[in-house]
């Protein structure tokens, strides 16, 4: 086992659970039937608060040497001009659901890492598009393969079928705190 290297920790096990009606927030009633209704919305906000908490605690930040060596917004941003190419700030900040000033301010230090260039607009000499260089393209494969080497250790005991499913539904989650931000979707690689 490498120092970079923790095996995800084995849920724990279920609580007890209560008498219908002693609690709303037990997450099975006792014939063991799904939860339902409010029941099952305070289980679904649970576990979304569980994972967010999770999920900023290990960072998901991939394994090995890559592991936790890039920040979420440098990610997402790589990611976005990988996935669009060539975009401007403001189209780039748009689509993120962000200001242009903070992709001003997060793109500032990917450019003085060499991972992407600015360069004037073809269409508008006025206006600066963000290219992702070779350099920054190997450095978000590097992370990415970390980040995917991790989700396949925390989800080995599923199939093919549960992580498209589980894709799916987050994928259908985050649009709907978008839609409910007025935000466009930022789209995956």
């Amino acid at each position: 086992m490498t120092p970079e290297h923790t095996p995800p920790q084995s849920p724990p096990p279920a609580a007890p659970v209560a008498p219908p009606g002693a609690t709303r927030n037990a997450t099975r009633n006792v014939a063991g039937d799904v939860p339902r209704g409010d029941e099952l919305l305070d289980a679904f906000q649970h576990e979304v608060a569980v994972f967010a908490r999770r999920a900023e605690q290990t960072r998901l930040g991939g394994l090995g040497p890559a592991r936790n060596s890039m920040d979420r917004a440098a990610y997402l941003l790589l990611s976005r001009l990988d996935v669009g190419g060539p975009t401007g700030v403001k189209a780039l900040a748009a689509g993120m659901g962000i200001d242009s000033s903070t992709v001003t301010r997060q793109v500032a230090p990917l450019v003085d890492a060499g991972l992407v260039r600015r360069a004037a607009d073809p269409e508008d000499g006025r206006a600066v598009l963000l290219h992702l260089t070779p350099p920054g393209r190997e450095r978000l494969e590097e992370v990415r393969a970390s980040r995917r080497a991790l989700m396949a250790l925390l989800t080995e005991d599923w199939t093919e079928e549960e992580r498209a499913d589980f894709r799916a539904l987050l994928a259908r989650f985050n649009a709907s705190i978008a839609r409910f931000h007025g935000r466009p979707l930022d789209p995956g690689p």
